[in-house]
């Protein structure tokens, strides 16, 4: 019967959809703290006085269409093809123009152009940033940080290594104030998570395949299998985030 259990909970995963950005498979599979700041309320105090706004990474659009409502120019950038029409269909409804892009260090505007820009766990170049702002313009952004999740590195790989390198909130800044940016508040937190069963971690990681590199159910099965037993005795894996977040201000 355990057997079974983890074979059907592994099979699921690896047979589960996943698009856009969203992690509903997740819900009820995994515990995850939110950081202090609340991403998501910081950029809805400043859309005020803001006429045209670009959300890098948009994904499927589902954390821009909750922003709503949006700016009368909202333009979004995402780098995956398959999210390019999932996003189009949510957004371009709400008058958001959805470019697809192949990296950030080239943004197909014009200079001085958005009064401000999001950006949510999408790598960046701030020299391109800085460029594609206004002066008086705000960037606002929520990176994932190179500790994320380690333990899941640690009990399935033989050699540790975070494919995010070296970067942390003190990079980020440096980088930033390096182009000009004024930095008007930086904050560095790492949420718990809980995955509650092996289902959920499998799913994790055929969605962000960056955390392990070549991940595979086949590759790593043994490894997952004793992940699934310590799971059974403690009731859910506790691992933790690596998030930070940066207001800047073009000057």
């Amino acid at each position: 019967m355990e057997r079974e259990t983890f074979e059907r909970l592994v099979v699921e995963a690896e047979e589960a959809e996943f698009s856009g950005w969203d992690f509903f498979y997740l819900d009820g599979r995994w515990i995850e703290d939110d950081p202090s700041w609340a991403y998501g309320q910081k950029v809805r105090e400043r859309l005020a006085n803001v006429d045209t706004l670009l959300d890098m990474g948009t994904g499927g659009g589902e954390r821009l269409a909750g922003l709503q409502p949006l700016p009368e120019h909202t333009y979004a950038t995402e780098g995956w093809g398959p999210n390019i029409p999932v996003a189009r269909a949510r957004l371009e409804p709400l008058g958001v123009q959805v470019v697809e892009v192949e990296a950030d260090g080239h943004l197909p505007f014009e200079d001085d152009f958005f009064d401000m820009v999001i950006n949510r766990h999408e790598s960046f170049a701030a020299g391109e940033v800085w460029r594609v702002l206004k002066h008086g313009g705000r960037f606002i952004t929520q990176q994932v940080g190179a500790k994320i999740h380690l333990r899941l590195n640690e009990l399935l790989q033989d050699e540790v290594a975070s494919s995010y390198g070296d970067w942390v909130l003190e990079k980020a800044v440096g980088e930033l104030e390096g182009c000009g940016f004024e930095i008007l508040e930086q904050r560095e937190e790492y949420p718990k998570t809980v995955f509650l069963d092996i289902g959920a971690i499998v799913y994790y990681l055929r969605a962000i395949p960056w955390q392990i590199p070549g991940f595979s159910v086949a590759a790593y099965r043994g490894r997952l299998r004793a992940v699934h037993e310590l799971i059974r005795e403690e009731g859910g894996l506790v691992v933790f985030s690596h998030l930070f977040y940066v207001e800047a201000h073009k000057v």
